[in-house]
């Protein structure tokens, strides 16, 4: 009996063999972000590399390299675990009026005044925090005045300004320094017809070396504390410069006993705005066990790098 020819391997191999141990590597790498900020950037892209898996998977039928086609479809599992379970557990609908709140991080570089008013005269939001507001921004928005009577503006030169803006009344209202990065957060009480929400609005730090990344964890971490002191059920909001599978934003959920709004929405990326492959979710809006998420959606260009996130919920 004739044994059959070795199957030549050819370049197109040698490339799947290479890019398949380089995505387990990258996968692998996330899961050791609690020791290394740079480490930590891996954790990011859970929903990219399993994206990655599938062009190569496909080739591996097609060569009919079982093996290697096994191998990917591991790795897609390894990283869709994370992204899963942000798929389950959606509140069932509301059986009242909804409150809706919105999250815009407009760029302090955004010229794009027009785009940025128009989506919130679109979305009507009755609770809304920008951020990246400069006194330039906040002298465009004066004409959200009547719409939005109430309002915490704290506007600064570089990228950490932000105003708080409401329909309703807001009490108890706070500028705050949470961690030690020197940016502030937005604490105050927004009183609804059926009951009040304490409201945290923060934008740390982004991860762009040790130091910043850094600084943005010391914020992340010290925010349960933040959130454990309010009296009335807490709405958290803000461009957190992290993604859901950051073992930071994972301490910060089991920490402060908030959950977050994607859940039951699936994956909604929000930066970068310009490049759908590569965007991710870093803006948030986490919300206590009394406070259901009815509804949760990206909203549109703006000029930002960052998309707008809404939601609409309803509260105990």
């Amino acid at each position: 009996m004739k044994k059959k020819p070795p199957i030549k391997r050819t370049w197109l191999d040698g490339v799947l063999d290479l890019f398949t141990i380089g995505i387990l590597i990258v996968s692998l790498l996330g899961y050791f972000g609690k020791f290394n900020w740079f480490f930590d950037l891996f954790s990011h892209f859970r929903v990219q590399y399993l994206q990655l898996c599938l062009i190569p998977f496909v080739i591996a039928l097609w060569k009919r390299r079982n093996k290697l086609a096994i191998a990917l479809v591991l790795l897609v599992c390894l990283n869709y675990t994370f992204v899963l379970p942000l798929y389950f557990g959606k509140p069932g609908p509301a059986t009242g009026k909804t409150i809706r709140a919105m999250l815009m991080n407009i760029n302090a570089e955004n010229s794009n005044t027009d785009q940025v008013l128009g989506a919130i005269k679109t979305a009507a939001p009755d609770i809304l925090l920008l951020e990246e507001v400069t006194p330039k921004w906040a002298r465009e928005l004066e004409v959200l005045n009547a719409t939005y009577p109430y309002r915490i503006a704290e506007p600064r030169e570089d990228c950490f300004g932000m105003v708080l803006l409401s329909k309703v009344p807001l009490e108890h209202r706070q500028v705050v320094e949470i961690g030690n990065s020197g940016v502030p957060s937005i604490i105050a009480e927004a009183y609804f017809p059926g009951g009040t929400i304490s409201i945290i609005g923060t934008h740390p730090l982004p991860p762009i070396g040790a130091d910043y990344s850094a600084q943005r964890n010391a914020q992340l971490a010290a925010l349960p504390e933040f959130i454990q002191q309010q009296k009335y059920p807490v709405l958290l909001i803000g461009d957190l410069n992290t993604t859901p599978w950051s073992p930071f934003f994972q301490t910060l959920e089991k920490e402060s006993g908030l959950k977050n709004s994607m859940q039951g929405f699936g994956h909604q990326p929000s930066w970068p705005s310009g490049n759908a492959f590569m965007r991710i979710p870093l803006d948030h809006v986490l919300h206590d066990e009394e406070i259901s998420i009815h509804n949760r959606m990206i909203g549109p260009k703006v000029g930002s790098d960052h998309l707008p996130v809404i939601v609409d919920f309803t509260f105990q």
